[in-house]
């Protein structure tokens, strides 16, 4: 999201975590701003009964937790490392500062704010009028086309079963029966346990509407 070297001179430190580390908590104040060097970080909300709600899966370069920076109000989310994990974070001054003297920063924050919204209208728009097959097939699409969540190279979806399901609040066995009927249907592979997506096009049609990859 911000180039490292920029981050370094308005101050930002490299923080290592371990797999399973919570880095920050729901509810908690905000005090940097952070972004992923190395690893994989979750992104969730937890039920009292300790179920997760799968906000989103970050990945090397991509920044997390950045709401509170613009609203002044907690954590909304709780952040966990899925692997070993390395974190650039820059202390709220001196990211208020960096983005008072970088406008072209706080331009591609807001574009990151509005894919994010993008996604959560799409997906409540697919729970609430599709079957899973239909759901987990157009979630895969969008995946593919907006995130970094396939692999670029062999198409490879980077989420577990478990994964998507908590993304999407349906039950992992939804899933998996559904992934199944997709294979069948020829509209993915899975190999060795792992799921490969169609190679990705520039334009892809989405519910009726035509998205570009990014």
């Amino acid at each position: 999201m911000i180039e490292t070297d920029l981050l370094l001179i308005y101050g930002a430190v490299y923080k290592k975590v371990y797999e399973d580390e919570v880095i920050f908590r729901e509810g908690e104040n905000c005090l940097f701003y952070h972004q992923l060097v190395e690893g994989k970080v979750g992104w969730s909300n937890f039920n009292e009964d300790g179920s997760e709600i799968l906000q989103g899966v970050v990945w090397p370069a991509e920044c997390f937790g950045e709401l509170p920076l613009f609203d002044q109000q907690p954590y909304a989310c709780t952040a966990t490392a899925l692997t070993e994990c390395l974190i650039i974070r820059l202390a709220l001054p001196d990211f208020n500062r960096l983005l008072s003297e970088h406008s072209e920063v706080r331009q591609t924050l807001n574009r990151l704010f509005a894919q994010k919204l993008r996604f959560k209208l799409f997906l409540a728009h697919q729970l609430a009028c599709h079957s899973p097959e239909r759901i987990v097939d157009e979630v895969f699409k969008y995946l593919h086309l907006h995130t970094n969540n396939v692999c670029g190279e062999c198409n490879k979806l980077m989420l577990t079963r478990q994964q998507v399901a908590n993304l999407t609040g349906m039950r992992v066995e939804t899933i998996i029966r559904a992934t199944k009927i997709l294979e069948n249907k020829g509209k993915l592979k899975i190999v060795r346990g792992k799921i490969f997506l169609p190679a990705r096009i520039e334009t892809e049609t989405i519910h009726g509407h035509s998205y570009s990859s990014l």
